[in-house]
Parts: C-alpha cells; sequence; structure tokens
C-alpha cells in the first residue's frame, strides 16, 4: 500500500503521524517511510536508530522500495498543486493531518477543494492534536462530516507523550505508561482503519 501524508500547512502532526502509522502498518507487512520534507523531520527522529522501520530520503529510498509492502511519504509542507495530482494518482490513500483549529482546518479545506475540483477521492481527514478540554473537535467532526469529506473515526488526542517520544527518537508505542499507551491505542485505531479500507 501506498500512503502519502500531505498538509497545505505545518504544524498539524504529519511528521507524528507518518511515524507512528509506519510503527503500526510495520506490524502487519515491512514498512518503508520516506522523508520528501525538506525539513527532514522524520530522518531526524529516526536517528538513533530505535524505530522498527526504515525510514529514507526520498533520494535514497529507490533501492528500498521493492523489499517493502507498506510505503508511507512523509511530504514537504504546502506542496504545489501539481505535487497533489502526482500524489492523488501514485497513492492508493492520502492523509490530511489537521488539528480542530479553523486556521488548519481552513488549509485542509483549500486541500479537499482542490481534489474534488480535479475528481479525486483516495483521500481522508485525520484529526490530530485534539484538546479533550474544548469543543473545537466536535464541531470540527460535525463541520467534517455535513460537508461529506472522508474523515477517520479515530482522533488523535493532543498529548505530551508525542513530544517526548521525537524528543528520544522512539514513538509512544515505546513508552508503557497511561499516557503512551493512550496516545499509541489511537494510532493503532487509525491503522486498523487503514488495513479494512
Amino acid at each position: 500500500m501506498f500512503i502519502a501524508i500531505v498538509s497545505l500547512k505545518g504544524g498539524v502532526g504529519k511528521t507524528t503521524t507518518a511515524i507512528h502509522l509506519s510503527t503500526y502498518l510495520h506490524t502487519d507487512k515491512p514498512t518503508l517511510l520516506i522523508d520528501a520534507d525538506p525539513n527532514r523531520s522524520a530522518l531526524v527522529w529516526a536517528r538513533e536508530d530505535n524505530l522498527p522501520f526504515i525510514v529514507a530520503s526520498q533520494a535514497g529510498s529507490a533501492t528500498f522500495v521493492p523489499k517493502h509492502s507498506h510505503i508511507i511519504t512523509d511530504m514537504k509542507a504546502r506542496p504545489e498543486e501539481d505535487d497533489l495530482l502526482d500524489l492523488a494518482k501514485g497513492n492508493d490513500l492520502i492523509i490530511i493531518p489537521t488539528t480542530p483549529n479553523h486556521l488548519d482546518l481552513d488549509a485542509t479545506i483549500k486541500a479537499v477543494n482542490f481534489f474534488k475540483k480535479h475528481n479525486v477521492n483516495n483521500y481522508k481527514i485525520l484529526l490530530t492534536k485534539v484538546d479533550s478540554r474544548t469543543t473545537n473537535s466536535k464541531t470540527a467532526k460535525q463541520f467534517l462530516i455535513r460537508e461529506n469529506i472522508p474523515l477517520f473515526k479515530t482522533e488523535i488526542p493532543l498529548l505530551i507523550a508525542f513530544e517526548r517520544a521525537s524528543q528520544n527518537g522512539k514513538t509512544v508505542k515505546d513508552y508503557h505508561d497511561s499516557r503512551g499507551k493512550q496516545a499509541w491505542k489511537q494510532y493503532e485505531s487509525v491503522g486498523k482503519e487503514i488495513i479494512n479500507l
């Protein structure tokens, strides 16, 4: 399965999503994460060699692709329109992470409108950094459902565990405290939704 993680705005959990979904999908079949973001965030995350799957740059990924069943690409933020169309043609699924924040959601809707305009329908929205203390998530979810925009059932919570994991080159799955388990359970659920598509 070829999956691209795309966002028209930074700071929405794109790399966090790429790392954790790669971790889950690797439990199913060999998974490669391609870091196509100039910031190289996934490669920085993988520096400590604690991840169970291979992370490669876009330029260095060619030899790894044939050996892997799942290929996830962490795209650069704000890709060009031509890149978005290429992604739609070259991937089985495009995941667009977004926080429930109004500005992030607005950028997500722009991506959705672009895809609709070009009859692209292999995308799905993932709500990330959901703060359980606010109603933003509920409002965003209702809006997306009302607009018939494909949406994962699972939401990713706003938890410090994700920041701690990235700082230590690990995933939240590696932390056995309650917050690590809660964080991992959510990405595990998203992974199951993907496998069942």
